[in-house]
C-alpha cells in the first residue's frame, strides 16, 4: 500500500498535537488522528511507528517547546528574576498548548536517547538557575524538584478550574515564586 498524497509524518504529529490540546493526551488516539487527518487508522502507518511512537514523539517535542519558552525567558536574567521568568514561562506555555504540555511530563524511558536528552537538559538548565544560591548537589536537585512540583501543581490546578476565587492568579504565582524564594535562602544558612 503506497502513503496517501499529502499524508505524512510532520502532518500526522502536528495533528496530533492539535488533538491533544483540544482533548487531552488521551484524546490522542490514532483512530481520532486518523479521522482528523481524513484517512483510514492503518494509513498512519506508513508514517508512524504506533500510538507509543506517537506519543513518545510528543513528549519529546512538548519537553522542547518547553525548554525553549523557559530558557528564552531566563536569558540575561539572574537569580530571583529568573527563577521568576521561567515560572511565568513555564505557566505560559502549559495555558497555550495543554495538551503538549501534558506529554512534557513523561518520565524519559532508558530506551529513548532523544527522550533521555531532552530531559537531562531540562534538569540542568533548571539546577543552573539555582546555582548563583550557592546549594550544595543535593539541596539543589531538591530545590528543582521542588520548584518543578509547584509550578506543575498550580498549572494542574488552574487547568482543572481549581482557582475559582475572583484573585489575579498572575499574582498568586508571583507571590508562590516569593515564598519558594524565601525558602531556598534559608536552605542557604
Amino acid at each position: 500500500m503506497s502513503p496517501r498524497v499529502g499524508l505524512d509524518q510532520q502532518t500526522i504529529i502536528q495533528t496530533a498535537i492539535r488533538l491533544a490540546d483540544e482533548h487531552g493526551l488521551s484524546g490522542v488516539t490514532l483512530a481520532a488522528v486518523a479521522k482528523a487527518c481524513d484517512v483510514r487508522t492503518p494509513s498512519l502507518y506508513n508514517h508512524i511507528r504506533g500510538l507509543e511512537a506517537l506519543r513518545t514523539e510528543l513528549s519529546v517535542l512538548g519537553m522542547q517547546a518547553l525548554y525553549r519558552q523557559m530558557s528564552q525567558a531566563a536569558e540575561d536574567l539572574h537569580q530571583d528574576e529568573a527563577i521568576h521568568a521561567v515560572s511565568r514561562a513555564y505557566l505560559a506555555f502549559a495555558r497555550a498548548q495543554p495538551g503538549l504540555y501534558e506529554a512534557s511530563l513523561e518520565a524519559p524511558r532508558m530506551d529513548h536517547p532523544e527522550l533521555l536528552a531532552i530531559s537531562r537538559r531540562l534538569v540542568d538548565f533548571m539546577c543552573n538557575l539555582m546555582t548563583p544560591y550557592a546549594l550544595d548537589e543535593d539541596a539543589s536537585l531538591h530545590a528543582v524538584r521542588g520548584l518543578r512540583s509547584l509550578l506543575h501543581g498550580f498549572t494542574s490546578l488552574e487547568q482543572q478550574g481549581g482557582f475559582k476565587l475572583p484573585l489575579d492568579l498572575d499574582v498568586t504565582l508571583t507571590r508562590l515564586i516569593d515564598t519558594f524564594l524565601a525558602g531556598i535562602y534559608k536552605m542557604q544558612g
